[in-house]
This record gives structure tokens, C-alpha cells and sequence, in this order.
């Protein structure tokens, strides 16, 4: 079964915990979105309380994925750039898919939710987005329709002598 998209749902607390949750467990299965296994949904939550700033502001807004169950199986954040001369692109963020759900196409679901969403947003042309080398993640964005424009070598530190590439990607929406 598919899942269901809600670009900027209701945020409430099943939402926030929601969230939390399946942030803390792409991270404890080895998801490269800014946290090192083990982290509980605790530890992550000042991470999101910034997105939840951003979105407040409307600088950020949220895509929800919602399994058949209604539980959120996935998640992006858009984020509009606040530079004036790069206002026709914007950032997205925090890209999740519950370990569960994963190899079901559900990922290439989310992108072209997310890519669908930037469409109805006036003035953008283009997402833009970071991702962690060695993760296979710059492949899975690519078969996405994302082109790699940059690579910061190292620029990602895991660990003590596991520094990983920063891959710029860019998905034009015309």
C-alpha cells in the first residue's frame, strides 16, 4: 500500500512525537539525517524544535508521509532560501523513510511528493539539497532525477578518521 502525503499537516503533539520517533529510528538504523546512532527521540528533538521555528516563521514547510495505519513513515521539510538573489530555489531537509518501509518505493514516493509540493510553491525552480557520501544516498537521489552540481571533500565528520564527502544535488522543476 502506498503512502499518503500531507504537505503541512495539522502540527500537533502525535505529529511532533511522530516525527521524533521516526527521526530517532533512521537514525539508529544508520540514516545519515545529522545524528550517530544511538539516539533516542529525546536527543533529537531540539534539532526539530528548530524546524518547527522555521515553520512557525514559514521559512519551512513540512511534507508527511502516513502509512496505512496513519502513522508518519516519512518526512521532508522545504525550506525556502532567504537570500534575495536565490529566492527561486529552495533547501530540502531532513529526508525519512521508516527502516520498516524501506525498499518499497516509498522514498522515490516522498521526492516526487516533495518535488509535486515546490511546484505549488510560486517562484521555484529548482530543489537543492546536501547529502552524506558513502551512504549510497547521492545514487538514490540521482535515480530521482537529482544531478550532483558539488562535492565538499571531508566536509562530514562521523567519527574520528571517518570523514565523508558533502554532495550538493539539484532537481530543476521546469
Amino acid at each position: 500500500m502506498a503512502l499518503t502525503f500531507e504537505l503541512d499537516p495539522t502540527f500537533d503533539p502525535s505529529v511532533r512525537d511522530g516525527i521524533a520517533a521516526l527521526w530517532a529510528d533512521v537514525s539508529n538504523a544508520g540514516g545519515a539525517v545529522g545524528f550517530v546512532p544511538p539516539v533516542t527521540a529525546e536527543d533529537v528533538r531540539p534539532e526539530l524544535v528548530k524546524h518547527l521555528v522555521a515553520m512557525a516563521e514559514e521559512r519551512t514547510r513540512l511534507l508527511v508521509g502516513y502509512d496505512e495505519d496513519g502513522t508518519i513513515a516519512a518526512t521532508a521539510f522545504l525550506t525556502h532560501n532567504a537570500h534575495r538573489l536565490m529566492r527561486h530555489w529552495l533547501w530540502i531537509y531532513t529526508v525519512m523513510v521508516h527502516p520498516r518501509h524501506q525498499g518499497r518505493g516509498y522514498g522515490r514516493d516522498l521526492m516526487a511528493a516533495a518535488a509535486d509540493a515546490a511546484r505549488t510553491i510560486d517562484g521555484i525552480e529548482a530543489i537543492r539539497l546536501t547529502c552524506r557520501g558513502g551512504t549510497g544516498a547521492d545514487r538514490f537521489y540521482g535515480a530521482c532525477g537529482y544531478k550532483e552540481v558539488g562535492r565538499v571533500p571531508g566536509a562530514i565528520r562521523v567519527a574520528e578518521g571517518d570523514d565523508r564527502d558533502d554532495v550538493i544535488m539539484l532537481l530543476p522543476l521546469r
